[in-house]
């Protein structure tokens, strides 16, 4: 852990695809100011914001590589490829997380309307939103920003290319 990085409210479970695990892991909570140096302009805009990126602009839209969607901010495992799919929406959307307990979900009241967040369990970043019209099997669309995404192939998952920015 970095000095800069501070932990709190104790340890949650994660499950980790390399492993094929569940682990006890710190939460993770950093100042703006560390989030602004350590993501790009859009990732902190939308991962630390709530922003959203345009349709169709996002990196992982039209992206079709083999392996597992992480937390941009802290690396956790969010998303296999295997549950990725074509919403025509211009982001990318799946139809499941990679574990329930790998994001977490909270009513969002912005825009005059009613959605579900999705966000990082561990560190709290805004990843994009839940929706009930999904393909089987579970009629859900997780619509997520590119920006809040860090693809790794599915055979480097276990090297260092695989670490956290934590």
């Amino acid at each position: 852990m970095s000095m800069a990085e501070e932990t709190g409210s104790g340890k949650i479970p994660i499950f980790v695809v390399a492993t094929g695990k569940v682990e006890m892991v710190e939460r993770i909570r950093r100042t703006e100011g560390e989030w602004r140096r350590l993501l790009s302009p859009v990732s902190f805009s939308v991962a630390r914001g709530q922003g959203t990126e345009p349709a169709f602009t996002g990196r992982y839209h039209d992206f079709h590589g083999d392996g597992i969607y992480r937390c941009i901010c802290c690396g956790t495992d969010l998303f296999d490829s295997q549950a990725k799919f074509d919403s025509g929406t211009g982001w990318p959307s799946f139809t499941a997380p990679v574990a329930p307990m790998n994001v977490a979900l909270r009513t969002d009241m912005s825009y005059g309307m009613e959605r579900v967040e999705v966000l990082c369990p561990r560190c709290d970043a805004h990843l994009g939103h839940v929706f009930d019209d999904g393909p089987p099997p579970t009629g859900k669309r997780f619509c997520m920003n590119s920006a809040s995404l860090l693809f790794v192939e599915r055979g480097r998952l276990l090297g260092k290319e695989s670490r956290s920015p934590s």
